[in-house]
């Protein structure tokens, strides 16, 4: 999944998850996700060597595997994730499609309900009571960082959690509602339309 360029919050978001080289606002980032998990050390290394990208994450699980590249110059990026393509000798609509498996708002959170997102699920911003949430589940999990881009693009929301490894990808936002319907609404369309570079 393509980037084109990483919004503040996600940005940071990577940046506090991630064990490698931490992006900053406005970098154009690769997410790549395999099966099996191992495989990821060969893509990894083929992306590196092909140009100059940094690696932010790497996760490697049994069933699958997956790496973060970026890059402040896109055609980094983008040259890396055509170099992995040439060798899995695949195009980028080969990918397995995106299946929303689960998508809701709910309307002004009560004090109870955030307390307990806040200490379970977040691992960015903090939701407060009065706001209003949507949570999106992917499959494959990748789908999910393209979706918070996309989200954060759109409105003015909080980024609250995205997971992005394992079998389902999970994002939570929080916000004015108006902000929240919006956002939800870009995070559903990216994922009915992912990027192609």
């Amino acid at each position: 999944m393509y980037i084109d360029s990483l919004q503040p919050q996600l940005a940071e978001y990577i940046a506090t998850v991630s064990q490698g080289f931490p992006p900053v606002p406005g970098n154009s980032c690769l997410w790549v996700e395999v099966s099996p998990g191992m495989a990821i050390h060969q893509y990894t290394d083929i992306a590196l060597k092909a140009t100059q990208v940094h690696l932010a994450q790497q996760v490697v699980e049994r069933a699958f595997g997956s790496m973060v590249i970026h890059h402040r110059d896109q055609s980094d990026v983008i040259e890396s994730g055509n170099t992995v393509l040439r060798n899995l000798n695949a195009q980028p609509h080969d990918r397995q499609q995106c299946q929303i498996t689960w998508q809701e708002i709910i309307r002004g959170m009560t004090s109870d309900h955030t307390m307990l997102v806040n200490r379970s699920e977040r691992r960015g911003s903090m939701m407060v009571p009065g706001e209003s949430m949507f949570i999106l589940e992917t499959e494959p999990a990748g789908y999910i960082v393209y979706a918070a881009n996309q989200a954060e693009k759109a409105a003015n929301i909080k980024l609250i959690d995205v997971k992005a490894v394992g079998a389902y990808g999970r994002l939570t936002i929080s916000g004015r509602e108006a902000d929240v319907e919006e956002a939800a609404a870009a995070a559903v369309a990216a994922m009915h339309n992912p990027a192609t570079t």
